[in-house]
């Protein structure tokens, strides 16, 4: 009797258990089937939407990382292309979230190259800081362009960026009262609909603004131009990542859309030349300048990768001859370390000059001819942190671009997946299933906030170094670390030049 009385209760307990059993697995299932629910309804988080339920261990890993990296992952400041440290403070900023940090830096201060900036014993208060001063550009011009804005989105083509990407940066753009550069691609309606400021680039394709056999064609110049928001033109000769080659868009990407605002047939790879086949020297790039601001009416300048300097001396003597109206409004220099895309790994790892030797070049053959005041400069690259842009002001620049930037901004976890259209947060890809991740009324709220937060804490560097606004910044603000741990002041590295008598 009391084996079977024990045989009752190990049933009964069986069955509890199976019961019990059961009963998590069940909740376990509804638990997943109500997150994977929440997850693909929401729209504030890409890689979320986009991979419901099992994109939720991203942010597990991350927060987990934060206590094992150490012993296990890369350290803070050890990736390329951005390192942990970079990607985390972008991510911050345009979260608006809190940027200070706890114990002490965990930068290598005697690492050569280094910028370390000099403090002054009375730091500019609050109260005597000024609103960051308005520069204009092109005022000779018909319609020239007036800005105080510091901190701009540089070129990204629809076509290489998503509809909704676009969108976002155009909003976020408009939000924080800084301009945004369409990219090669041409003008979109989604460039437009944000309502921010736009710069209209012109690539060596020209697409948006050619005929039917690639040439430029002046009367789509003036339709883009008529648009209020477009304040500006940009002649693309070379990009940071490619010089000598031209735009890359794999024939994925290239929509029925995207071939219509291009000029192109769709579905067919985009292959731009690797310059305009139409400008074979400096007076053909100065006539090529003066026939699309004579069309447009507004303000038309070059971006380029600096190599040979030589060509810096020819092009400055060439407008000295023709006359300053001859030059170009503004030169937007772009780094060898820049990004993009697609590019052969040639030309994206080992041809052009880096912006920390390139943009000293620049502003000294500006000052050195005379131009400096004529030829306003935007310096692109890499630029993303305070001090990076801190640096690039102290050096003489007059703006500042970012393209991966705002990127990280939107949510890019560097996939390194942006030729593929596969990228995992909507930001690189035409998919539409990986595209409604990314919700561009919340994005943009983040992009706003990130241009913000850089101009907020360029602006710290900038009062603790004692002037009342960022443009103040000299070199000798600034110095450099080099290989002995010892720093030498930017003004010693590179010498003011004295302008013309």
């Amino acid at each position: 009797m009391p084996d079977n009385n024990f045989s009752d209760f190990f049933l009964t307990a069986l069955q509890i258990m199976s019961a019990l059993f059961i009963f998590v697995i069940g909740l376990v299932a509804l638990a997943i089937v109500v997150t994977f629910i929440l997850d693909i309804t929401q729209n504030k988080q890409a890689i979320r939407r986009n991979y419901p339920v099992i994109g939720r261990f991203r942010y597990l890993f991350e927060n987990l990382g934060e206590f094992f990296r150490q012993y296990f992952f890369a350290m803070d400041r050890e990736e390329l292309p951005f390192n942990r440290s970079q990607r985390s403070w972008v991510y911050r900023a345009a979260k608006n979230t809190t940027n200070n940090q706890a114990f002490g830096s965990t930068r290598d201060l005697s690492f050569p190259g280094t910028v370390l900036f000099v403090n002054c014993p009375f730091p500019t208060l609050d109260d005597d800081a000024v609103k960051t001063k308005a520069i204009t550009i092109g005022e000779s011009c018909a319609n020239p362009y007036t800005t105080d804005s510091l901190i701009n989105i540089s070129g990204m083509s629809y076509g290489a960026l998503s509809k909704p990407a676009v969108l976002a940066l155009s909003r976020g753009a408009y939000q924080a009262g800084c301009w945004m550069n369409t990219g090669e691609g041409g003008l979109s309606p989604w460039h437009l609909e944000g309502g921010a400021d736009l710069v209209m680039q012109i690539g060596t394709a020209k697409y948006g603004v050619r005929n039917l056999a690639g040439e430029l064609d002046i009367e789509k110049i003036k339709e883009v131009a008529a648009h209020p928001q477009v304040k500006m033109f940009e002649l693309k000769l070379s990009q940071g990542a490619k010089p000598g080659k031209g735009g890359i868009l794999p024939a994925v990407k290239v929509t029925e859309e995207i071939a219509a605002i291009r000029g192109i047939k769709p579905h067919v790879a985009s292959i731009s030349p690797n310059r305009h086949p139409d400008i074979n020297s400096v007076d053909e790039l100065l006539d090529m300048i003066h026939k699309v601001r004579q069309a447009a009416d507004k303000p038309v300048g070059i971006k380029m990768v600096l190599g040979a300097y030589g060509w810096l001396d020819n092009l400055m003597k060439t407008i000295k001859q023709r006359g300053p109206d001859s030059a170009p409004d503004f030169i937007t220099i772009d780094s060898a370390d820049g990004g993009t895309g697609a590019a052969p790994m040639s030309l994206m790892d080992d041809v052009g000059l880096p912006l920390r030797e390139s943009l000293p070049k620049l502003i000294d053959k500006l000052i050195e001819y005379g131009l400096r005041d004529r030829i306003k400069v935007i310096s692109s690259g890499k630029l993303i942190t305070p001090t990076d842009v801190a640096w690039a002001l102290c050096i003489g620049t007059d703006f500042i671009t970012s393209a991966r930037g705002f990127m990280f901004s939107l949510g890019c976890i560097q996939a390194l997946q942006c030729n593929k259209n596969t990228c995992p947060t909507g930001i690189t890809t035409h998919n539409k299933r990986l595209q409604k991740g990314l919700n561009p009324e919340h994005k943009a709220v983040r992009v706003a906030n990130f241009a913000k937060n850089i101009k907020h804490e360029v602006g710290v560097i900038a009062h603790s170094c004692g002037v009342k606004e960022p443009r103040e910044l000299k070199r000798f603000h600034a110095r450099i670390v080099t290989e002995n741990g010892l720093s030498i002041g930017l003004d010693e590295l590179h010498p003011d030049v004295k302008p013309p008598i």
